[in-house]
This record gives structure tokens, C-alpha cells and sequence, in this order.
């Protein structure tokens, strides 16, 4: 199954009147990377959610980003009145013909005059948070799902092409060499005392050399292996990239042993299909 590489995520969840949302993203890249933001109050489980990504991801440049908004009408912050009135009395003691307002003012400066209430993560607000992630992975993967089929839809198109073009060789090659075989003859008989026997074994290696029929099975069988993998294998992304590499070997080679203006053509076809098999297959999980 091809599975694209770029895709996108977002669930939403309340608990315990907090909305927690997740929004990932990704693009394509050669391995795992990791871009990841998450409030301060849920920074001690970075790690598991790290984890939960890479698992479920495998590659890409992927953002992930957890906010959380607080629905209720809460304070967490904590006045410490008897703190500030004993800062207060020893203000007085220093300066006792100052008023109270002042005194106040610098009072709530020191330290833990005013503090936040302890709010810890409870193990079930933990495994809310971890169901959400799962959330807006699912959506992610659907969303890579939905492009992974466009993305076979145009790969299988391009190596048709390729295959075609193939095909289309061998009508020029009969007609390439006997082109070569009259040439070859019209200029034996503008020469006087030319060894015929010498001459034929020179042309019969020319030949040999132009023979593309090794090629054209190579890049055959390198088409279908291609589309084998494309169907049957998993995460197959970088291997689909090695393929069209040789792909690429054997479409050259043809070029350069081609001596023949309509199979260049077809070679240059060839070439740009698989111009566009390559840039899709580095967007391929």
C-alpha cells in the first residue's frame, strides 16, 4: 500500500473543564523529525508522546502541537496573607512612619507572597491527553491513506508510460541496424583493397555494441518489480527510490546505445516520466 508521507492530523477533547486539542502535520524527509510544542503543564509526558509519534509515524518532518484552554472560571493563584502581613510588621520596624499602602506594595514583591496553587497531572488526565494524540494520528493517517492513493494513481500512469515508450523501441531497432549494415556497405565499396573478412568481424562488433536487447529486459523487469512493491510491501518508500534508480540506468544506457533519432526520442519520453516517478516516490512513506 502506498502511503503518502505528507499529511494531517487534529482531535479535540475536554476533560475536567480544559479543552485539549493536538494538531500534527508532516512533510517529507528521510527519517523521523520531530518538531514538537507542548504547554508547560504537560511537558513531564513529552517523551511518551514523542514515543506515541514515532511509532505511529515512522518518517517524515513532522509538528505537533498540543495547546490546552481552561473552560471554567478559575484562579489558581494563591495569596499568602500572613506571609504579607509579617512583611509588613518588619517593614514597619524599619520605617515606621510610612503608610501601610507602601509597605504593601513592596510586600507582595518577596518571595512567596503570592504563588500558584499545586495543580499535578493526574494519571487520568494523562491518559485523556494520550487518547487524543491517538485521535489526531488516526485523522493523520487517513489523511495519508487518502493521498497515498492519488500518489499510486500517478506513479502507475508514469511507469505505463515508461512501458509503452518500451515498446514502441522495437519497431526502429530491425530498421536501425540495417541503416548501420548499408552504411557500413556503401562505404566498403568506395575503398579498393579492403579485407572484406576483417571489415564484417568490425561491423558484427558494432552491432554487438548497439544491441540493446539486454537493456530492454533489465528496464522491463525493473518496471514490474517496481509495481510488485508499489502493491504488496509496506512502508516501501525508500525502496520504491532504489528501484527508480535502476530504472534510470537502464533508460540512460538505451539512450546512449540508441544511434537512432526516433528511439532518442522515446528515451527522452522515458526520462521524463521518470523525472516525475522519482519527485512522487520521495513523498512516498
Amino acid at each position: 500500500m502506498i502511503l503518502s508521507m505528507t499529511g494531517f492530523g487534529r482531535a479535540e477533547g475536554v476533560f475536567e473543564g480544559k479543552k485539549i486539542s493536538v494538531d500534527i502535520k508532516s512533510l517529507n524527509s528521510k527519517s523521523f523529525d520531530l518538531n514538537i510544542k507542548v504547554p508547560l503543564r504537560y511537558k513531564e509526558k513529552e517523551f511518551e508522546i514523542r514515543k506515541i509519534l514515532n511509532d505511529r509515524i515512522i518518517r517524515g518532518k513532522v509538528d505537533c502541537y498540543v495547546t490546552v484552554e481552561n473552560l471554567q472560571e478559575t484562579t489558581d493563584v494563591k495569596i499568602n496573607k500572613n506571609l504579607i502581613d509579617s512583611y509588613i510588621a518588619e517593614l514597619r520596624t524599619v520605617a515606621s512612619d510610612g503608610p501601610d499602602f507602601e509597605y504593601l506594595k513592596m510586600a507582595v514583591r518577596f518571595p512567596d507572597a503570592i504563588t500558584s496553587r499545586p495543580d499535578e497531572l493526574t494519571e487520568g488526565e494523562w491518559e485523556n491527553l494520550a487518547g487524543i494524540v491517538h485521535g489526531a494520528v488516526n485523522k493523520f493517517e487517513e489523511f495519508r491513506k487518502a493521498e497515498g492513493k492519488i500518489l499510486h494513481e500517478e506513479l502507475e500512469r508514469n511507469l505505463q508510460n515508461i512501458d509503452r515508450y518500451l515498446s514502441e523501441v522495437v519497431p526502429f531497432e530491425e530498421e536501425r541496424i540495417n541503416s548501420v549494415k548499408e552504411r557500413y556497405q556503401k562505404s566498403l565499396k568506395e575503398f579498393e583493397n579492403v579485407d572484406e573478412t576483417r571489415f564484417y568481424q568490425e561491423m558484427a562488433y558494432f552491432t554487438e555494441k548497439l544491441d540493446i536487447s539486454e537493456e530492454k529486459v533489465r528496464l522491463a523487469q525493473h518496471l514490474k518489480y517496481y509495481q510488485e512493491v508499489m502493491d504488496n510491501e509496506d512502508f516501501n518508500g525508500k525502496k520504491l527510490g532504489f528501484i527508480s534508480q535502476e530504472i534510470g540506468r537502464e533508460i540512460n544506457t538505451l539512450g546512449s546505445k540508441a544511434n537512432h533519432a526516433a528511439i532518442q526520442k522515446l528515451v527522452v519520453m522515458m526520462k521524463d516520466d521518470l523525472e516525475k516517478i522519482k519527485e512522487q516516490t520521495l513523498n512516498v512513506l
